[in-house]
């Protein structure tokens, strides 16, 4: 009973996890058990009890066999189907900010070679969190009987240990390796048997295995535990040693993600806590990353891309934001450092960023539609057609039942654009949705005073829109099954200015960039958490707040930055100090939450300017709220 209690509390105390949830099971995530302070010895053997105690998870290979949705997958290499299939157990303990990790691997043939995908191992990644770019790079831990160069060591000696390659290794794999990176991460193989000869039929390996989670820039021991970003992919290889002719086979399964070098599918979540310990009782259950409140009691809204509907004032708000380190870490502890942001190069330059990329996206589902609103402002709407100067959004959602070529879940890319007179242009998939598959609405609206042009030279506010997407469209059954949503939302902004080379493109990400890449939010749509009374606050809501300018001083725009409680007709003025008003800009029906607006110096001097925001009711016009501050023109 005591022990019940115990691990009640532990899991309130939690950030992240709770106990008592109706979310769906992710299969992406596990925890590691803190041995509090009991040492381990990396014999290969797993003795210490703590192995005992460990979260374990089974990885296999098998037609029909799924490790866990989105990303788990499994590709044959050649030869025959393979009468000995991979049967993998993975466990996972934290001993102060080390990370030990074992895997008992079933197999009658045991051995490696010179040549890639011959070969037994396990190949792994571990995300990079010492980066300061964004997303956090993935670091390869490559763990196996492959030999880059065989003049290093004879790939095919009876006998022969797995060898290291990746991050904490030397090329060609096989070299030495320094006490630095033993240090970073070690392993130890018992094989029960003798690799690299067939000659006796084995039964299998053990590797024991550490992983020293400081130098990755993880604290798996501070005050709150931290959550690693990991995948293994198990490479199996039989009877090569000799080649034995129809019983050669050769496969590969992976946990979420295939590579160590790349970011494809989805990760492993590896949660710790230092309460979360090897005798603390059941872990805490790991919640879905973001959740998507029922619509059910609100009216359906007409999708004409207007947000205009009482629903879009509070349903949850995600900012997307270029350049915005705040929006970011607001994603929590993993979707921080999956989100990303890219310029790629315009007219063969990289421009400076004046006006950065500043959008909101608000979600509900009712029935078994999800309901997406896009609230982006923009002082140059443009229209072109190459992908790194649109103006949209590409969102992508995983399909629950079609399978990508590595017997994954399917990811399907849902993007549109804003059009040449600011309608709306379907990409990708979007127009198979709704033109073949009847499944989904799309509508965009430029806001009031916005223009579609290439140059730059008038003024815009920027643009909303609203997609409606049938699940049932995308393998979700009626009443949308578990409510499990896997989805990623990239942000397309695409400024034209005169001169031309001052024109730019930038993209900004939420979960994933796009499709088939890591990593995919984990979100539920959850039938009990109501859209009128969701918790998820949205920004902004402690009233009229203004946050600013930027920059300041500025010498040909700048942005006014701020947040409202609720829907407001914004006005925007600028006056000199001597009080006369030298711009006055209509702003249109703005949602609540955090907002900006754009100031263009051309038609101004160098001084200071008094700038105002005037709020009103947006139906009755009655004020509601002033807000006022100074900037600097430098010019």
């Amino acid at each position: 009973m005591k022990r019940e209690l115990a691990a009640i509390l532990i899991a309130a105390a939690l950030a992240g996890a709770s106990m008592a949830s109706a979310d769906p099971v992710r299969q992406n995530v596990i925890w590691a058990r803190s041995t509090n302070g009991a040492a381990i010895t990396m014999d290969g053997i797993l003795s210490e009890p703590a192995w005992a105690a460990a979260e374990s998870k089974i990885v296999r290979f098998g037609r029909g066999i799924d490790n866990g949705i989105p990303g788990s997958g499994y590709v044959f290499e050649g030869g025959t189907i393979p009468k000995d299939s991979t049967f993998a157990t993975f466990r996972f303990l934290v001993v102060g900010n080390t990370l030990w990790m074992s895997a008992v691997v079933r197999d009658s043939s045991v051995g490696g070679s010179a040549t890639f995908n011959r070969f037994d191992g396990i190949l792994m990644s571990l995300k990079d969190h010492t980066s300061l770019g964004h997303p956090a790079p993935p670091a390869e831990y490559l763990y196996s009987w492959w030999v880059e160069d065989p003049a290093v060591t004879d790939p095919m000696a009876p006998g022969r240990s797995p060898v290291f390659g990746g991050r904490w290794a030397n090329p060609p794999w096989g070299s030495p390796r320094s006490a630095e990176q033993e240090a970073a991460w070690n392993a130890v193989t018992v094989v029960n048997g003798l690799s690299n000869s067939d000659t006796t039929i084995d039964v299998g390996y053990t590797i024991e295995m550490r992983f020293d989670l400081g130098v990755m820039g993880y604290q798996a021991n501070g005050p709150n535990g931290d959550v690693l970003e990991w995948n293994v992919s198990v490479y199996d290889c039989d009877w090569f040693w000799p080649l034995v002719g129809g019983r050669f086979a050769s496969n590969r399964t992976w946990w979420q993600s295939p590579w160590g070098n790349q970011m494809w599918y989805d990760e492993v979540r590896i949660y710790t806590h230092p309460a979360v310990t090897t005798t603390s009782g059941p872990v805490p259950v790991v919640k879905a990353e973001a959740y998507v409140p029922n619509g059910a009691s609100v009216a359906t809204p007409v999708i004409d891309g207007f947000l205009t509907e009482p629903v879009w004032s509070v349903a949850p708000s995600i900012p997307i934001k270029y350049g915005d380190d705040a929006a970011r870490e607001s994603y929590g502890p993993v979707l921080k450092w999956r989100a990303g942001q890219y310029q790629p190069p315009v007219n063969e330059g990289l421009a400076a960023v004046e006006d950065p990329g500043d959008a909101t996206v608000k979600w509900f589902y009712k029935g078994n539609t999800l309901y997406l609103g896009f609230d982006v402002n923009d002082i140059s709407v443009t229209s072109i057609p190459v992908v790194d100067r649109w103006d949209g959004f590409l969102v992508s959602i995983n399909d629950r039942q079609v399978r990508f070529k590595d017997n994954n879940l399917q990811s399907r890319r849902l993007a549109f654009r804003v059009g040449p007179t600011g309608n709306v242009v379907r990409e990708d998939w979007t127009d198979s949705l709704i033109s073949v598959l009847g499944g989904g609405a799309l509508s965009l609206k430029l806001k009031p005073g916005t223009t579609v042009d290439t140059t730059g030279l008038d003024f815009d506010n920027g643009y909303t829109a609203e997609f409606a997407i049938d699940l049932t469209k995308l393998g979700y059954p009626p009443g949308l099954g578990d409510g499990a949503l896997f989805i990623g939302i990239n942000y397309f902004d695409g400024d034209c200015f005169t001169p031309f080379n001052a024109s730019y493109g930038t993209r900004t990400w939420w979960g994933r960039e796009y499709e088939h890449q890591c990593c995919p939010v984990s979100a539920y749509l959850n039938p009990n958490r109501s859209v009128t009374a969701v918790d998820d606050p949205v920004a902004g809501t402690g009233g009229f707040q203004l946050l600013g300018n930027f920059p300041n001083p500025f010498d040909k725009r700048t942005t006014l930055r701020f947040s409202m409680p609720q829907q407001s007709r914004v006005t925007l003025e600028v006056f000199d100090l001597q009080g006369r008003l030298v711009q006055s800009r209509e702003l249109g029906v703005m949602a609540a939450g955090s907002q900006s607006a754009a100031v263009n110096a051309r038609d101004l001097h160098t001084g200071i300017y008094v700038y105002r925001l005037r709020m009103a009711h947006p139906t009755s016009g009655a004020p509601t709220a002033e807000l006022s501050g100074k900037m600097m023109l430098m010019q």
